[in-house]
Parts: C-alpha cells; structure tokens; sequence
C-alpha cells in the first residue's frame, strides 16, 4: 500500500492539538504560582514534557517480588495479558502498556504478593541505597512500605530493616503489605522519626529518608485533591521538619554509612535547600555521584533565587516527568569517618 503524506500530517496535528490542549488545561488548573515556578525550575522541554504529564494517564507500573516465586508460564501470561515492557534500569520493574489496576489487582500473581504496583521514579531511592544481605537499615518514613518490601528482596529477607512510621493507621497498611510479600526482615516501629536517631544513635549501617513533602512531583489533572491544598506557605511548614527528620537520619547512620534523601517535590527548598543546610552543619557530610543512569534525569540545581548552594548539590539527581515516570528528587550521602 502507498504512504499517506495527508493522513499523517493529519495524525501529528491532532497529537499536536491533543497536547496543546492538554497543557492549557493544565495551565487552567494548576495554582498560576506553582507553574510559574516549574519554570525557573525546569528547562523548556522538561517544562513541557512536565506539564504534559499531569495530564497524560498515569502509568501502570510494578515490581516482580523475588520473594513470591511465580507459577509456571505465569510471567508469560502477565506479559501477553498487559503487554509488560521491561525496565532497563530495574531488572525487577514492568510498565503495562494495556490494561488497568483493578484488571492487574485480579490476577492470582497480584493477590498472592508475587508483583507491587509501585510508581517507577518511587523505585529509585532503594536502588540508590543500595542495602546489602545481612546489613541492619532504617526507613524512617516507611509506610505504606513500598521500598521497605522492595529493600527486604534486594536483602532476601536477611538482616534487619527498622520500618518506622509516625501514623498508626499508616502502621496496619503497612504491615498486612509486609505479611503479604512474605517479607519477613522487618521491624515495625510507630513514633515520630525525629526522635529515633537520638534513641538509636549509630545503629545503622543505611538509612532510607524519604521524607514528607509538597508532592509536586505527583500532580494531576485526574486527582485534584493532589494539587488543591498547595500553596506558597507550605514550604515554610515542611522545611523545619525535614531538616529534623534528616538530623534524626544523621544521628541514626553508623560513620561510613550511606544515607538517601529523597522527595517527589521539584521545590528546591525542600531539595537543594535542604542538602546545603546539612552539609553546612555535618562537616563529615559528602554527598556522592551517582551511578545508575536512567531517562530524564537532570544535576541538582546549584542556585535558586537568592541562594548558591554547596557544589557538592550538583551530584543530587531530579528525575523529570514524561508520562511515565513521576517528579522526584534523590540524593546519595556518605557519612564519612572521623
């Protein structure tokens, strides 16, 4: 059959419509503040792409749990019902190309614990900690449990992981997950995590610190609630306690040990801002390069508005979204000896 010039022209102005559209809902919706911002923050593409992205559906992403063993042909099964593409950057992680969640949370493999619906940027920080079999590691800010289930694979459930989480609704979730995945390397602690490090003062030799923020990075248009409550002043709350629960983090990280922040926030307040604090007061602080590389990853931003950080900042990663992936931040620390 020939070609037809017309009809894809046709094609491509109607994409080109779609995310014009797209964006200028996006725009519509969005605080006028926050957007204006994401662009001092982000390049023009990556501004674009980011705007695109909290209109486009969410991926369907997930993690096969090592744990649960599969039953025979059922990875094949999995792969020709949702059209699974692997991850390259993630031996475990899958992106559905087809299907739904709840068609994904019917399957056998799902109920039994056997694969975690888990957003792909979500995966990162576990990747970055690295945990190693028999290691004792803390999630400070643990639940629902995402990267303490996917930590406990990566150590074949040896050693011990100190999940510790402020909410005890969060606590339960959390838990019935554990139980589900077969994790077994646990430890569950409900308290503030800005009093853990004083308690358990160099017990670690990793320390997981996602911490709560302004979750700009999961913005979307679909869940409104997701961006409703954002406002200026937000940041003036969350900074204080993240800088506590990284104080807490510090003191809890055997000197050598290796410590990852980490948001889903572009806010460099809450990033940059707060990796120059610290390495301003630990002044065995280094924040180091890091290795894994993976699509749409960009250097931690060296100055915003009135403020040059550390250089060392530069070494933190932002993972920019593009539909697939969502917005986060993360950075690798060493606690270095004395």
């Amino acid at each position: 059959m020939g070609s037809n010039p017309a009809g894809h022209v046709c094609f491509i102005g109607f994409w080109n419509r779609y995310f014009f559209n797209a964006i200028v809902a996006v725009m519509t919706e969005l605080p006028p503040e926050f957007t204006e911002r994401l662009k001092r923050i982000l390049s023009a593409e990556a501004y674009r792409l980011a705007l695109e992205s909290y209109a486009r559906p969410r991926a369907l992403s997930f993690r096969m749990n090592p744990l649960k063993a599969m039953l025979p042909n059922e990875r094949e099964v999995l792969t020709e019902s949702f059209g699974l593409k692997p991850v390259p950057w993630c031996q475990e992680a899958f992106v559905a190309s087809r299907g739904t969640l709840r068609e994904l949370q019917e399957t056998e493999a799902y109920q039994r614990g056997a694969l975690y619906v888990q957003e792909l940027s979500s995966m990162v920080p576990a990747l970055l900690l690295e945990p190693k079999p028999g290691e004792t590691i803390l999630d400070l800010t643990a639940a629902p449990g995402s990267k303490t289930s996917q930590m406990a694979a990566v150590m074949n459930n040896t050693g011990r992981i100190l999940a510790n989480d402020v909410s005890r609704a969060r606590f339960f979730k959390m838990k019935a997950n554990m139980e589900n995945l077969g994790v077994r390397n646990v430890d569950y602690r409900v308290s503030k995590g800005e009093n853990v490090g004083r308690k358990m003062s160099g017990v670690f030799d990793r320390v997981l610190l996602d911490a709560p923020c302004s979750g700009e990075g999961r913005f979307h248009l679909s869940d409104p609630e997701s961006f409703s409550g954002w406002k200026l002043s937000k940041y003036k709350s969350l900074v204080p306690r993240q800088k506590m629960l990284f104080y807490s983090a510090w003191q809890a990280l055997k000197p050598g040990g290796t410590l990852v922040y980490s948001t889903c926030t572009f806010a460099p307040e809450e990033n940059e801002g707060i990796l120059d604090w610290a390495l301003e007061k630990f002044e065995t602080m280094k924040i180091l390069p890091v290795n894994q590389r993976m699509p749409n990853w960009t250097a931690g931003m060296t100055a915003w508005g009135k403020h040059t950080y550390d250089a060392q900042v530069e070494n933190a990663v932002r993972i920019l979204p593009d539909g697939v992936m969502e917005g986060f931040f993360s950075a690798k620390i060493l606690k270095q000896p004395t």
